[in-house]
């Protein structure tokens, strides 16, 4: 079956589809107000740094697929296969469109997350060479009740000048975690897009300890009344998981100021000392994925990285 790239008059569509998909295979009764408080489709839809593809069946679309790239990291999903239509192999060729994309981007580790329970999901993506790996457990805490941000702290207020020295001191940390990832075009959607704020963790006036790209609000990843961190992560080496502590801290802060009763992250089981930390300043899992990996490789997701992310 061929695919084809996702275009604007076939959103509506495929947020339907994702949201009826997920609902049925998560077996909830009330499909119509089903992850209404939150997006995937058109918040990543025409991005900087993702593609979307389609699949049509008898003229209608019947699937789609996103991919993102994160410089030598990239990851795909959510796909979704029209629930009627399950079964009939239109999930394969939406896999083989985003890997052939990581090929013409030239990504070097590529990814998912699916759920670990559905061994046809896992069967599905070994085809292509992804291997399952570590849970990332999606945990939870409340928002901090003291606390300030100095004014550096948020992306947002900054000059453009200023934003262009924070995407590349963000470039150089992400760098030190793993060649070549680079959430700069996150940082600037997020931005653009008004999905919520990028926090900055200051050392000195220009050395930057970790950053943070959170979503909040109806039109962000993030669900209702919660801060969602897509990405999040310190300076690596000595120090790490003190720096690691003051970033969930300013999480717990921003949320506050944003209105926000929760923080959200997702937290690789292979980035153990992290998780135990989250554990420890009371972050409970509310689902757990396993990341599926290519090449079948840990990436960045080891003891010594202090890391935030969630690939849904």
């Amino acid at each position: 079956m061929p695919t084809r790239p996702l275009v604007d008059r076939d959103l509506p569509e495929a947020q339907h589809m994702v949201r009826r998909a997920f609902g049925t295979f998560m077996g909830v009764t009330d499909l119509d107000n089903f992850w209404t408080d939150f997006d995937y489709v058109y918040g990543r839809f025409g991005c900087e740094h993702t593609a979307a593809f389609g699949a049509d069946h008898d003229g209608a679309l019947a699937g789609v697929n996103f991919c993102t790239n994160w410089g030598s990291v990239g990851f795909f999903g959510p796909l979704s296969v029209r629930t009627d239509l399950w079964n009939r192999g239109i999930a394969q060729p939406l896999v083989a469109a985003v890997s052939d994309q990581f090929g013409r981007w030239g990504t070097r580790h590529a990814g998912l997350c699916t759920f670990p329970q559905s061994t046809k999901h896992v069967w599905l993506y070994q085809k292509f060479c992804f291997y399952p790996r570590h849970l990332t457990a999606v945990m939870a805490a409340p928002a901090a009740s003291v606390g300030t941000l100095p004014k550096e702290a948020r992306y947002s207020v900054l000059s453009p000048g200023e934003r262009r020295d924070a995407d590349a001191a963000s470039r150089a940390l992400t760098d030190e975690i793993y060649d070549g990832l680079d959430l700069r075009a996150e940082i600037r959607t997020c931005a653009a897009r008004n999905l919520g704020d990028t926090l900055l963790l200051w050392e000195g006036s220009d050395r930057l300890a970790g950053f943070a790209v959170c979503h909040w609000g109806s039109a962000s990843e993030a669900g209702a009344d919660c801060l969602f961190i897509k990405f999040g992560a310190v300076r690596p080496g000595q120090g790490a998981s003190d720096r690691f502590g003051a970033l969930l801290d300013a999480a717990g802060v921003l949320a506050r100021d944003a209105g926000m009763a929760t923080v959200l992250a997702g937290v690789n089981t292979g980035r153990e000392p992290a998780y135990r930390q989250m554990m420890a300043r009371g972050f409970r899992s509310r689902m757990h994925v396993i990341i599926m990996n290519r090449p079948n490789a840990p990436g960045y997701s080891g003891p010594e990285d202090f890391v935030l992310d969630d690939w849904r």
